[in-house]
């Protein structure tokens, strides 16, 4: 089931882009501003819009703590805003100076890439914010980039219709040169790895779409003795005009795509099924989104909304099935599940609530078959918030699938809950849900409070909090900026 829950419309002129962090989501669009909103109620930060493009913008993306936001624009700059202020940390100059068609961070926001009309694309160190390295492709234009999910490779496509896979030294390992005729629109890796280790094969999935109006998912497959190669895996025509964006879901189960010809579809990813039609927007779909933490979609127009969807399970007849015609009556924003107070333990914390609020809490999700297995487990607030897929599975026998991913995203929804008005999301910690003393960044990406990362990481499988991900590395990397923001706030309270 997908449901319409908002519809943004602050800007002023077609959306070219949106992105999700953690706790925002970010817009830009030909008006020459980027917007910024919480994702707790789809309401405005004080701080937006952000207004340091003399031109239309045409991409934005998050770094992958959520604490920088990069856009780029006609003026042939990338600039990097701070979250915690809206205040500008970085102008990044094209070389060239050309316009900039398209911006994308490395998964541990290491590296920034920038894609430009003239056919150059320029590596930047992020850290230092200084130019590592460019390359280019002759007589076209840079429209679509994407890291994989490793960080070492990223695909770009152009105009002339190639999609090229790059490493980080700027070497062209592979060109698929008619991937789309007339035109790439925009390309996403797949969030996840497949590894082969008795072949030392590697392979990734990345799905593009383009002028031909067609969305197409393809296996990109290295190693040592083969190179890069890519295999055309699935062709997907469910839309009957240009395609213009794709995105993956954060468990690269599904896959969303905007056209022009103003629909919006979401299929399953590894067979490419279609699920759902959505036509909710008035002119073309240019840009689409997933959530890394909740089950949302943003999709952006040039009828200048951004429309927020949730994907659930389920048959309810409120779904978008794929006819795309039974979508509920568009919302109001801020009245969505996630900021709602929870009825008689809306004061505690969630890793405070006893084993009965856990029980009334499922009872109100619809999952009373569970309150009698979660009690038999001694499951209580804080165990609630470790469960992963595997726990669900093994220790507490749900076999259903379904039911599980259910139960994992009404958890992760708990997690985005806020827990007392005034507080900044991104200053509260992920596992406490209390203001963080000493933020850490993690290898997921999103900042915690040392002592208690440090604890999940001795106490729990090595997996993510956040996304119930294997963390690659154990290591922990200070986060002074928002340690300094943490402060700031905290004298003016």
């Amino acid at each position: 089931m997908v449901s319409l829950i908002c519809t943004v419309q602050g800007h002023r002129d077609d959306v070219n882009c949106c992105a999700f962090s953690a706790s925002l989501l970010a817009t830009c669009s030909a008006d020459k501003t980027v917007r910024v909103y919480s994702t707790r109620d789809f309401s405005e930060l004080p701080f937006s819009p952000l207004s340091g493009h003399g031109y239309g913008v045409h991409c934005c993306c998050f770094s992958s703590c959520g604490q920088y936001l990069a856009s780029c624009s006609t003026d042939a700059t990338t600039v990097v805003w701070a979250m915690g202020s809206g205040e500008i940390e970085a102008v990044l100059e094209h070389p060239g100076r050309s316009p900039v068609r398209v911006c994308a961070f490395s998964p541990d926001s290491s590296c920034l890439v920038s894609g430009a009309a003239d056919g150059t694309v320029a590596l930047w160190d992020f850290p230092s914010r200084t130019l590592r390295r460019t390359g280019a492709v002759p007589d076209t234009t840079m429209v679509a980039c994407s890291f994989s999910p490793c960080g070492q490779l990223f695909a770009t496509g152009s105009t002339y219709g190639d999609l090229r896979i790059w490493d980080l030294g700027m070497n062209q390992l592979h060109a698929e040169k008619y991937a789309h005729d007339l035109g790439v629109t925009c390309c996403q890796f797949a969030p996840h790895i497949m590894t082969d280790k008795a072949g030392g094969l590697v392979q990734f999935r990345l799905a593009s779409c383009g002028q031909d109006s067609l969305l197409k998912i393809w296996l990109v497959s290295q190693n040592f003795s083969i190179g890069c190669k890519m295999q055309l895996v699935h062709t997907l025509s469910g839309q009957s005009s240009v395609v213009l964006c794709c995105a993956y879901s954060a468990d690269g189960q599904l896959l969303v795509s905007g056209s022009m010809d103003k629909t919006v579809t979401v299929y399953e990813a590894n067979d490419g099924v279609l699920l759902y039609t959505l036509n909710q927007h008035e002119r073309y779909v240019t840009a689409c989104a997933f959530s890394p933490t909740v089950p949302l979609i943003a999709t952006g127009s040039m009828d200048k909304t951004v429309n927020v969807w949730r994907v659930e399970d389920g048959g309810s007849s409120q779904g978008a099935g794929p006819d795309g015609k039974s979508l509920p009556d568009e919302v109001p924003c801020g009245s969505h599940e996630a900021g709602r107070k929870w009825p008689g333990h809306s004061r505690l914390t969630v890793s405070d609530w006893s084993e009965d609020d856990v029980s009334a809490w499922l009872r109100e999700e619809g999952l009373e078959s569970l309150v009698d297995t979660f009690k038999a487990n001694n499951i209580d607030g804080a165990e609630l918030l470790s469960l992963s897929k595997e726990s669900l599975s093994s220790e507490l026998r749900i076999e259903s699938l379904g039911l599980r991913g259910k139960i994992l995203r009404k958890i992760e929804e708990l997690k985005m809950a806020p827990v007392s008005d005034g507080i900044p999301d991104e200053f509260l910690c992920p596992i406490t849900h209390e203001v963080m003393k000493d933020p850490v960044i993690a290898a997921d990406g999103y900042s915690y409070e040392r002592d208690a990362i440090e604890s999940w990481i001795n106490t729990k499988s090595r997996s993510s909090p956040m996304t119930n991900l294997p963390l690659q590395t154990t290591l922990l990397t200070p986060n002074r900026t928002l340690k300094m923001a943490i402060c700031r706030w905290s004298s003016s309270q």
